[in-house]
């Protein structure tokens, strides 16, 4: 997590350009991550986004939930700088420099929510235990929904995926800087699990109308509810 938080500080001021490289249909990913918010746009609800990033998710929600009491989580000081900027003119936003390894939950929340943070958690223990503690923090009826880079149920699947994805990138990055860079970077730091296995932790954990919202290959949009 170290060499994590190190590239996102150095990343952070370039980081919605390069983000667009990186990830297939980002803006698809995040407009169906957003859309899943089961509630009306006027409601004053409560949400967390974890990882929040520069703040391209959050500023989403705020257009959609003007009336929302957002809570900003980050553990880079620069994303957090420019997640700041970039929400400056929206009310009810609280900003937290924070790992969410070390986060713990202080109130109830409508909607918790995070996009290309929870792979690093670097085991399935520490994964499963995360969605529980996610679990607890929502109340009756809210959700919780993630948008992250994942494995697939077989090798052959996970090679496509990683032919699929390094073909995207060189789209718009030197082929070199896509083997060198971007995927050692997702060897030594990513963390994906298996999308059907996570599904089966969040049912066992409790969530109820788990679905995929939105899925490219080796990127998914995922999550569930907590019954009432």
């Amino acid at each position: 997590m170290r060499g994590v938080k190190k590239h996102f500080e150095e990343e952070a001021l370039d980081f919605d350009n390069i983000i667009l490289k990186l990830v297939p249909s980002y803006p698809q990913m995040i407009d169906a991550l957003v859309s899943a918010i089961p509630f009306k746009d006027s409601e004053k609800i409560d949400i967390i986004d974890l990882g929040c990033g520069t703040g391209y998710v959050s500023m989403a929600i705020k257009e959609r939930f003007p009336n929302s009491n957002l809570t900003c989580l980050d553990f880079a000081e620069n994303m957090i700088a420019q997640a700041k900027v970039r929400l400056k003119k929206y009310k009810n936003v609280t900003f937290y420099l924070k790992d969410i390894r070390k986060f713990e939950f202080e109130k109830s929340y409508d909607a918790v929510i995070s996009s290309l943070a929870l792979h690093h958690l670097e085991t399935k223990t520490d994964k499963i235990n995360f969605y529980k503690k996610i679990f607890r923090s929502l109340k009756t009826g809210g959700v919780f929904y993630n948008a992250d880079i994942i494995l697939g149920s077989s090798d052959f699947l996970n090679n496509l995926y990683i032919d699929k994805w390094k073909e995207f990138m060189e789209k718009s990055l030197p082929s070199e800087k896509v083997g060198d860079t971007w995927l050692v970077k997702h060897r030594e730091e990513d963390k994906p699990e298996i999308l059907l296995d996570q599904l089966s932790w969040l049912k066992s954990i409790g969530f109820k109308d788990i679905d995929v919202l939105w899925k490219y290959y080796n990127f998914a949009v995922y999550g569930g509810i907590k019954p009432i």
